[in-house]
């Protein structure tokens, strides 16, 4: 208890980093996180300063041996990450933290709506071996798969390799899906969860749920075109303006989409997001995606 305190001191000594936890962030986190087991060698460490070390390393990327030397060991601080990991408490204090923010928005803890999405990212030649070349984006890497609310708080995440389809990627995301979330009954998908006994067809048949499926804007015609439809119109006696036939210009906001993938820009602001290099990125990857 001694160092425990000695250690203690030490954190509140330190120059503050941008990542750390305010003081009502603490307060409300703390009370999710695992209680001494009452045996054994005491706690040294003050978990405060685990979870800034934690924060410090999603945001700025930087490896776990590289981690300053005025937060606890790099060893120790992944032994809690991992632990935490295993033993569900980053999916509780996501849980808890994500019913708090719908409770203040006025909404019903429990979604009944959500929105899937998926994202290839790039990783380096340490990157492990589940890794594949994903032909749309043209991306050698991994991909995340992350299930959201309507308000783009993360439900579900899932790693799995670039070269996965989406519509067979969100079987393996929404697993057990129906017995976390009781009340979800609706999805939003874009177009590439589309096939038979794949992706939408799939959420329907085996989970029951309603699915719509958003697809981007049609490319118009060529000008020219336009303008001979316009022309062959005006003889007809139909005047009409070729240019009000053309889509608006610039980005276009897709309905409920922009909302899943708000979340996945939320999600790569973060470094350590940004660019996979860390073996066994497959199991931690999907808890690095619920800490934003």
């Amino acid at each position: 208890m001694v160092l425990g305190g000695y250690f203690a001191t030490l954190a509140r000594m330190r120059k503050r980093y941008p990542t750390d936890l305010s003081d009502a962030e603490w307060n409300y986190i703390e009370p999710h996180l695992p209680a001494p087991e009452g045996f054994g060698r005491p706690r040294v460490h003050d978990l405060r300063e685990i979870l800034n070390a934690v924060f410090y390393l999603l945001k700025s990327g930087c490896q776990w041996r590289l981690l300053p030397h005025d937060f606890p060991r790099w060893p120790t601080v992944y032994w809690y990450f991992r632990k935490w990991r295993i033993d569900g408490t980053w999916q509780r204090i996501n849980r808890a933290l994500r019913e708090r923010l719908r409770v203040r928005l006025k909404r019903d803890p429990q979604p009944s709506a959500g929105v899937v999405d998926s994202q290839s990212v790039k990783s380096t030649a340490v990157g492990g071996e589940q890794r594949g070349f994903d032909g749309g984006k043209k991306v050698k890497g991994r991909k995340r798969h992350i299930l959201v609310d309507t308000e783009g708080f993360v439900l579900k995440a899932k790693v799995h390799s670039a070269k996965v389809m989406d519509y067979e990627g969100i079987k393996t995301l929404l697993r057990k899906a129906d017995e976390r979330f009781p009340r979800l009954s609706h999805l939003w998908l874009d177009a590439g969860y589309r096939g038979e006994d794949k992706g939408a067809d799939w959420v329907q048949k085996t989970l029951g749920w309603t699915v719509d499926v958003v697809e981007r804007p049609k490319k118009p015609a060529p000008e020219k075109v336009l303008m001979a439809w316009a022309a062959e119109w005006a003889k007809e006696g139909v005047e009409v303006d070729w240019q009000e036939l053309l889509p608006p210009k610039g980005f276009v906001v897709l309905p409920r989409r922009w909302v899943v993938e708000r979340t996945l820009s939320w999600i790569d602001q973060q470094r350590r997001m940004s660019l996979w290099t860390t073996r066994g990125y497959v199991r931690a990857g999907k808890r690095w995606c619920t800490l934003p």
